[in-house]
């Protein structure tokens, strides 16, 4: 059902939209936990540190992912605000036609240079093969994967949230049991875990796609709609491209801290891979809150109605908080169990990779609040259009760990990496606060 996010309460209005947005990404990453988790426990630690050295590097395909998605989403919520729906149908027509052309061109890469990705961040010679396997499985997805996000960002864009999540809800958990039955019963190894989650996020893309298309047939419009516009296109790109360089930036930064991590072997990956798995649990619930108050400030702006863009921002945040506090307890208190989840038990390489994975969470988890400030406040600026307020802060925080986690990585060891995170957090985090505290934001309106 669609929904106007520019009446009601907008505290309540935007709890309304994101809760069900929270419960997406939590099953969303049911799919990454899940291949990581069955790896490790059914195949062994090698095996999980095959996925998460694979998963460095599909975080670029999921970066163009996200770029198409949010781009699509701004621009698809400014027009519903606005109430010009013969647009809006156009822009959902045009991003199909440009994400798909986009999708192919990096599924032709992804196939070409693969091998070439996994040289380039030292993979272990005895992960090689099992990373090379998964990896390539996983790109022949990513039309799903594509698609999946793009629908999810029009939901979000019509103001709903609900729908989406049902359709993620049935597929992921669908997918912990494919994996169990791809892995211990067919005794498939790496390969099963990449077919299971190839399998379930392609019928959870294929009901979304459906649904979606039946609900903007219902949305009537006077005359005929275009298919494809280049001026709606230059609109998402220009909210899509920062967004993708952003992500893309991040995932280039995530493989740079991949190859620092592979240069301490193979027990730091696994402890490396299951405590990242965690992290990004969190960091992308913050993430997906930020989208929703992305689509929300986008609404009001279309509507006109700057001010419930603050009072929504403190609801945000409000969210944010309550979201992370509970975690950072849970990650503090029950580390060894959380990351002993991933191994199997009993064997000297799992009880090493256990304690990396603690290092990683005791050191990161109280500055949760930090980051979820910052993509809280984000969503805003990406919601208002004000792209290069938003990339600054984004790029000071990847530039900072990246650059810190390569020389503390020299003075402390593998505890300099993770270090690197709270230092990178907390200045974005000041710069981000500062440029919405200016209101710089509001001049889209004015």
């Amino acid at each position: 059902m669609n929904k106007d996010l520019t009446v009601g309460k907008p505290e309540i209005v935007l709890w309304k939209f994101c809760l069900p947005l929270f419960g997406s990404i939590i099953f969303q990453q049911l799919y990454n936990i899940a291949d990581s988790l069955i790896a490790g426990r059914y195949v062994g630690a090698n095996a999980l540190a095959a996925v998460g050295n694979s998963y460095e590097i599909t975080l670029i395909y999921i970066a163009f992912a996200f770029g198409c998605n949010i781009g699509c989403s701004v621009v698809v919520s400014n027009l519903f605000g606005a109430k010009k729906y013969s647009d809006l149908k156009t822009a959902v027509c045009t991003t199909f036609i440009s994400s798909g052309i986009l999708c192919m061109i990096l599924m032709a890469l992804g196939f070409t240079f693969s091998s070439e990705l996994l040289r380039l961040i030292d993979t272990p010679a005895k992960l090689f093969d099992d990373s090379l396997l998964y990896l390539n499985i996983y790109t022949g997805g990513l039309i799903f994967l594509f698609f999946y996000n793009i629908t999810t960002g029009i939901f979000s864009a019509l103001g709903d949230s609900k729908t989406p999540f049902i359709f993620l809800a049935f597929s992921s958990t669908s997918n912990v049991f494919v994996d169990i039955l791809f892995v211990k019963r067919f005794n498939m190894g790496i390969s099963g875990v990449a077919w299971a989650t190839f399998l379930c996020q392609g019928v959870s893309c294929i009901l979304s796609l459906i649904t979606i298309l039946v609900r903007l047939k219902g949305i009537k419009t006077e005359g005929k709609t275009k298919i494809f516009s280049g001026a709606i296109l230059k609109k998402i790109a220009i909210i899509a491209i920062p967004s993708i360089l952003q992500q893309s930036f991040i995932s280039v930064g995530n493989i740079v801290i991949q190859r620092i991590i592979n240069g301490f072997g193979e027990s730091v990956m696994a402890g490396y891979s299951a405590g990242i798995k965690l992290n990004n649990l969190v960091i992308t619930s913050f993430t997906t809150l930020g989208n929703g108050m992305s689509n929300f400030t986008a609404q009001n702006i279309g509507a006109n109605k700057p001010d419930r863009i603050k009072r929504g921002h403190w609801g945000g945040l409000v969210m944010a908080y309550a979201v992370c506090i509970p975690v950072i307890l849970l990650y503090l208190l029950y580390p060894e169990t959380l990351i002993g989840m991933f191994m199997k038990s009993g064997t000297d390489n799992a009880a090493a990779a256990i304690k990396v994975g603690k290092q990683l969470l005791m050191v990161i988890a109280p500055f949760y609040i930090v980051s979820g400030t910052k993509l809280i406040t984000d969503g805003v600026l990406r919601g208002a259009g004000t792209m290069k307020l938003f990339m600054s802060a984004t790029f000071t925080d990847l530039l900072l760990r990246v650059v810190l986690a390569a020389v503390f990585s020299k003075q402390f060891g593998v505890v300099g990496v993770w270090c690197a995170w709270p230092v990178g957090w907390g200045i974005a985090t000041v710069m981000s606060v500062i440029f919405y505290a200016k209101g710089l934001w509001k001049n889209v309106i004015e």
